[in-house]
């Protein structure tokens, strides 16, 4: 795949961005999508309260690059690896990159059923926008 396939007809980079489960902390999400906009990125943000399907499903009709995951809840653990496995179930490899509180210990697991990063509280906002365009990168 070259790096003109990979992203949108304006030449941007597109993420999807996404709250999963019953968190309803949107601050920091509004606060990424804004950041990657500002850096040229194409961005979608799909609201509170989404299923992992209606993530997926959103992340391959928007043909996007990246999926963002923000998860304040606890629930990464269950709920990242299903929102990987709904995009690959629509045979799609689009990336999930996770951000939000996920203690360290849960890293490796997390990367091992496909979350392609994880990004903690705090991160600035550089090494966002890195991780993200590597990783959008990776996949091409």
């Amino acid at each position: 795949m070259t790096q003109e396939s990979m992203t949108s007809d304006s030449g941007a980079l597109r993420v999807l961005v996404a709250k999963v489960g019953l968190d309803g902390h949107d601050r920091g999400v509004k606060v990424v999508a804004r950041l990657l906009r500002d850096a040229g990125i194409e961005v979608i943000y799909s609201g509170l309260f989404q299923t992992p399907e209606t993530v997926a499903a959103a992340a391959v009709d928007e043909d996007v690059d990246v999926v963002g995951l923000s998860m304040l809840s606890g629930a990464h653990m269950t709920l990242a690896p299903l929102v990987v496995k709904a995009i690959r179930d629509r045979g799609s490899d689009i990336p999930v990159v996770l951000g939000g509180i996920v203690p360290n210990q849960d890293v490796e697991e997390l990367t091992a059923v496909g979350i392609a990063a994880v990004l903690g509280p705090g991160a600035p906002a550089d090494e966002v926008v890195e991780v993200v365009r590597r990783v959008a990168g990776a996949r091409a």
